[in-house]
């Protein structure tokens, strides 16, 4: 197991550091400190063959300038919150309006945008990388000074977790994710609508035309959301289905299935069949934000080695809570008092015969 540290560039908040974790069997993953982005993740597929998985940039200015939250920490709050309004025990705040009339992934600059305290260490099953960030009261128009731990680890066993940890000093809201682009056969590998996915949910949340949930909770029965039996990405990427012709897509919160133990099995699978790289995935998150990159299409921010930007050649898996739950009473709570603690967990690990 190894442990790798360099600089990675330097902004005006200070240098950026990129870690590159890697255990025996060569899986290894790269995490820069700005927004905590995952840069690459070489992941075995079947027969053990490695490759980059993830999208990301080579340089540190386009994580600055580029759009997309590629590989980043979203908080505190993910996903939208409509006309960046809400209320917390009788007293109205209005957050930054970055996306149409909405809030999204925190605001002007979110942790996705933030300089990470990190600290790496080998531990007996793996490489560790944990990371901090101090969001001050008000921070976003946020209240609460939020303490935020999250650590990343690359085990023996071929899987990635990250696991949040929060504290505040002020009741607030929180509801973080992260904002990894996949593609199974590697990221510049093309359409993921031959993926074979299947998800165990059931229901989803259709929006409005600003992708804001009309608070409407919707089974997945007859409808193109329904991966319950695997099936492929594409099989029923219908853009005459309103609920896709609104997002262009794929770009809806799906609900897990209610269990006992959420860690006696994958909520999720995906395998592309081409490479035989699967990937099954374990959260206690009560959703997942599934994305398949509808507005991937910059042409001014290329990916690593210039690969160009195109639309539904990754998707987004983003375990959280349900989008703009503060303004739905029928929706989860994702509201941190004092004395709580904030902690969610998800897995995503590569499947080796």
């Amino acid at each position: 197991m190894l442990i790798e540290k360099r600089l990675f560039g330097t902004c005006r908040q200070g240098a950026v550091d990129m870690y590159t974790l890697t255990v025996d069997s060569g899986m290894s993953v790269s995490i820069i400190t700005l927004g905590g982005a995952l840069v690459k993740l070489l992941a075995p597929n079947r027969e053990g063959k490695l490759a980059d998985v993830i999208f990301g940039y080579d340089d540190l200015s386009s994580y600055l300038g580029g759009d997309g939250y590629h590989g980043a920490l979203i908080g505190r709050v993910g996903n939208r919150i409509c006309k960046g309004k809400y209320t917390l025990d009788g007293v109205d705040y209005q957050l930054y309006i970055n996306n149409g009339q909405n809030s999204l992934h925190g605001g002007k600059v979110g942790f996705s945008h933030k300089i990470w305290d990190a600290e790496a260490s080998v531990v007996e099953d793996g490489c560790v990388l944990d990371l901090t960030y101090v969001s001050p009261d008000g921070e976003e128009n946020y209240p609460g000074t939020l303490t935020v731990n999250v650590r990343y680890k690359l085990s023996q066993d071929n899987a990635l977790s990250i696991e949040y940890r929060a504290t505040t000093d002020k009741k607030t809201i929180v509801n973080m994710t992260n904002h990894v682009y996949f593609n199974l056969g590697g990221f510049a590998s093309g359409k993921v609508f031959d993926h074979l996915l299947w998800m165990d949910c059931e229901s989803f949340i259709p929006t409005d035309e600003n992708l804001i949930p009309t608070g409407e909770i919707r089974d997945v029965k007859g409808t193109p959301f329904d991966f319950n039996k695997e099936k492929t990405i594409g099989c029923d990427f219908d853009l005459s289905y309103e609920p896709m012709a609104i997002a262009g897509g794929y770009d809806h919160c799906m609900n897990f299935r209610a269990v006992d133990d959420v860690w006696a099995a994958p909520r999720i699978k995906a395998r592309d069949p081409k490479t035989n790289r699967e990937m099954v995935v374990y959260t206690d998150a009560p959703c997942v934000q599934f994305y398949s990159a509808n507005f991937m299409k910059n042409p001014n921010y290329p990916f690593k080695g210039g690969y160009p930007q195109t639309t539904q050649n990754g998707f987004c898996l983003e375990t959280q809570k349900m989008p703009d739950s503060i303004n739905h009473e029928n929706f989860t709570d994702i509201t941190l008092d004092v004395g709580e603690v904030y902690e969610t967990k998800t897995v995503y690990k590569f499947i080796v015969d």
